[in-house]
C-alpha cells in the first residue's frame, strides 16, 4: 500500500452525517490492500449547490466515483449514462463511476444487495405476496428483486399516490403483477412479506410505517433503514413471528457491490463484516 490514496470516493445526499459508507469503503480498501478515501457531500438544507453541480464538482475533481442515496437517486438515473437494461428499468441509481472529470455509467447496487441480503436470511424460500411500503429511490430497485426472487404478487403504497402508480406501471411483468394500493391497510392484507422503503424509522424520521394495529402477522419483513440497525418496526415484527432481514445486510451487500465496480477489486466479506463489527477508531 502506497502513501498516496489510490481511490477517492464520495457520497451525495440529505442528512448523511451518520452513514457508515465511508468507514466501510476504507476498511474493504485496507483489507484489498489499496488505500481508499471516502467523502460525505451533504446537501440538506444548502442553498449554494445543487445535486448536479456536486456530481460534476466531483468528476472534475478526480473522484473515481460516488455513491448517490436519498433523495437523489432517481435524479441522477436521468443524468448519468446506464448501459444496464436492468438499471434502465429500476430507473434509479446509487453508483457513480467517473472517467477523465465526467460520469460515465450509473448501476444500481441496492438491487443486488437486497436480493443478497434476502438470500442470506431466507436461502430459497420464495416471497409470496409482498406488501411495498415507499415507491421512491429505493423502493424500485427492491421491486425488481423481488420479481426476480420469484414474489407472487407486489402491492405497492406510497404517500405520493402517483409515484406508487408509476412504479406500477413500469414494473409490473406477466410473472409478477405489480399493483398500486390506496392505503397501507390494501397493501398489507394478507400478504407474507412487509418492505419499508421509506426514511421513517431512521434517526432523522423516527417512528414505524405500518402502524401497530394492521400489521398482522407476515412471514418474513424487511426493512432499509439500517441507522438504527433495530428500527421500530423490526421490532414489532419481531414480535410477532416474523424472520427479521435488517437494514443493515442491504447496506453491507451494496456496499461490496459498489466497492468492486469503483476499483474492480474484490474484497474478503467476512474480514469485512468482522473490522465493521469493531469499534469505529
Amino acid at each position: 500500500m502506497t502513501d498516496e490514496v489510490e481511490f477517492r470516493l464520495g457520497l451525495i445526499g440529505d442528512g448523511i452525517g451518520r452513514s457508515s459508507a465511508p468507514r466501510l469503503h476504507e476498511l474493504a480498501g485496507r483489507i484489498a490492500g489499496h488505500s481508499v478515501s471516502y467523502v460525505r457531500f451533504d446537501l440538506d438544507g444548502r442553498q449554494d449547490t445543487t445535486f448536479e453541480d456536486t456530481l460534476a464538482r466531483c468528476a472534475a475533481d478526480g473522484l473515481a466515483g460516488v455513491n448517490v442515496t436519498h433523495p437523489y437517486k432517481e435524479k441522477a438515473a436521468r443524468l448519468v449514462p446506464i448501459q444496464d437494461l436492468r438499471v434502465q428499468r429500476i430507473g434509479a441509481i446509487n453508483t457513480v463511476l467517473f472517467r477523465e472529470g465526467r460520469a460515465v455509467s450509473g448501476h444500481n447496487t441496492d438491487h443486488s444487495g437486497f436480493v443478497a441480503a434476502y438470500r442470506r436470511k431466507m436461502i430459497d424460500a420464495r416471497p409470496g405476496s409482498v406488501a411495498l411500503i415507499g415507491a421512491g429511490g429505493v423502493g424500485r430497485p427492491i421491486a425488481v428483486g423481488l420479481g426476480e426472487l420469484g414474489a407472487e404478487e407486489i402491492r405497492v403504497y406510497d404517500i405520493d399516490a402517483a409515484r406508487a402508480t408509476r412504479l406500477a406501471s413500469d414494473l409490473t411483468t406477466d410473472a409478477v403483477p405489480v399493483r398500486a394500493c390506496v392505503d397501507i391497510a390494501e397493501a398489507l392484507d394478507g400478504c407474507a412479506g412487509v418492505v419499508n422503503a421509506t426514511p421513517i424509522g431512521m434517526y432523522r424520521y423516527p417512528g414505524n410505517p405500518v402502524p401497530d394495529a394492521i400489521m398482522g402477522k407476515p412471514r418474513w419483513v424487511f426493512d432499509a433503514v439500517y441507522t438504527p440497525r433495530d428500527t421500530e418496526f423490526i421490532i414489532e415484527a419481531g414480535k410477532r413471528g416474523a424472520e427479521v432481514i435488517s437494514g443493515y445486510e442491504l447496506f453491507f451487500h451494496q456496499g461490496v457491490d459498489a466497492f468492486r465496480l469503483f476499483t474492480g477489486l474484490s474484497v474478503d466479506e467476512a474480514a469485512l463484516r468482522a473490522a465493521l463489527e469493531q469499534p469505529d477508531g
